[in-house]
Protein backbone atom coordinates (compact mmCIF):
# COMPACT_ATOMS: atom_id res chain seq x y z
CA UNK A 1 0.00 0.00 0.00
CA UNK A 2 0.90 3.08 -0.58
CA UNK A 3 0.22 6.54 1.64
CA UNK A 4 0.24 9.92 -0.44
CA UNK A 5 -0.86 12.88 0.87
CA UNK A 6 -1.67 16.05 -1.29
CA UNK A 7 -1.53 19.38 -0.11
CA UNK A 8 -3.35 21.97 -2.38
CA UNK A 9 -4.23 25.72 -1.85
CA UNK A 10 -8.34 25.63 -2.96
CA UNK A 11 -10.56 24.48 -5.00
CA UNK A 12 -8.73 25.80 -8.44
CA UNK A 13 -8.29 23.95 -11.39
CA UNK A 14 -4.43 23.08 -10.79
CA UNK A 15 -5.41 21.43 -7.24
CA UNK A 16 -8.51 19.81 -9.42
CA UNK A 17 -6.23 18.63 -12.17
CA UNK A 18 -3.57 17.54 -9.74
CA UNK A 19 -6.08 15.52 -8.17
CA UNK A 20 -7.31 13.92 -11.43
CA UNK A 21 -4.02 12.76 -12.14
CA UNK A 22 -3.02 11.61 -8.86
CA UNK A 23 -6.31 9.23 -8.84
CA UNK A 24 -5.39 8.27 -12.26
CA UNK A 25 -1.83 6.95 -11.26
CA UNK A 26 -3.15 5.47 -8.03
CA UNK A 27 -5.56 3.77 -10.34
CA UNK A 28 -3.86 2.66 -13.29
CA UNK A 29 -0.10 2.87 -12.39
CA UNK A 30 -0.40 1.22 -8.57
CA UNK A 31 -3.49 -0.69 -9.54
CA UNK A 32 -5.90 0.85 -6.99
CA UNK A 33 -3.07 0.08 -4.18
CA UNK A 34 -3.14 3.63 -2.53
CA UNK A 35 -4.05 5.82 0.32
CA UNK A 36 -4.63 9.68 -0.20
CA UNK A 37 -5.25 12.31 2.13
CA UNK A 38 -5.49 15.40 0.54
CA UNK A 39 -4.90 18.21 2.81
CA UNK A 40 -6.13 22.07 1.63
CA UNK A 41 -3.26 24.90 2.90
CA UNK A 42 -6.20 27.89 3.32
CA UNK A 43 -8.32 24.95 5.61
CA UNK A 44 -5.07 23.89 7.46
CA UNK A 45 -2.15 25.95 7.56
CA UNK A 46 -0.66 24.81 10.32
CA UNK A 47 -0.15 21.29 8.36
CA UNK A 48 1.39 23.05 5.84
CA UNK A 49 3.60 24.88 7.97
CA UNK A 50 5.02 21.43 9.44
CA UNK A 51 5.72 19.95 6.33
CA UNK A 52 7.23 23.36 5.25
CA UNK A 53 5.08 22.95 1.97
CA UNK A 54 6.01 26.22 0.04
CA UNK A 55 4.27 25.68 -3.02
CA UNK A 56 1.13 23.28 -4.30
CA UNK A 57 0.22 21.14 -5.66
CA UNK A 58 2.62 19.16 -3.68
CA UNK A 59 2.49 15.70 -2.95
CA UNK A 60 4.27 13.31 -0.13
CA UNK A 61 4.66 9.91 -0.53
CA UNK A 62 4.70 9.03 3.44
CA UNK A 63 5.52 5.14 2.63
CA UNK A 64 6.63 2.29 1.49
CA UNK A 65 10.21 3.94 2.18
CA UNK A 66 11.13 6.82 2.71
CA UNK A 67 9.28 10.03 2.09
CA UNK A 68 9.97 11.95 -1.10
CA UNK A 69 7.83 14.92 -2.74
CA UNK A 70 7.07 16.01 -6.27
CA UNK A 71 5.68 19.31 -7.04
CA UNK A 72 3.35 20.61 -10.18
CA UNK A 73 0.25 19.31 -11.30
CA UNK A 74 1.29 15.45 -12.18
CA UNK A 75 0.19 15.05 -15.48
CA UNK A 76 3.50 12.90 -15.94
CA UNK A 77 2.90 9.58 -14.49
CA UNK A 78 5.75 8.26 -15.60
CA UNK A 79 7.99 11.05 -14.06
CA UNK A 80 5.92 11.18 -10.59
CA UNK A 81 7.17 7.62 -10.41
CA UNK A 82 10.36 8.49 -10.49
CA UNK A 83 9.93 11.03 -8.27
CA UNK A 84 8.61 8.93 -5.85
CA UNK A 85 10.52 5.86 -6.11
CA UNK A 86 7.94 3.74 -7.10
CA UNK A 87 7.88 1.39 -10.20
CA UNK A 88 4.87 1.07 -12.40
CA UNK A 89 3.75 -2.04 -10.95
CA UNK A 90 3.50 -0.38 -7.26
CA UNK A 91 5.39 -0.39 -4.40
CA UNK A 92 9.04 -0.83 -4.55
Amino acid sequence: MVHLTLFIAGDTFRSQRAIANLRRLGDERLDGRYELEIVDVRDDPQAAETERILTTPTLIKRSPGAPRRVTGDLIDLDQVLMALSLTSGGER
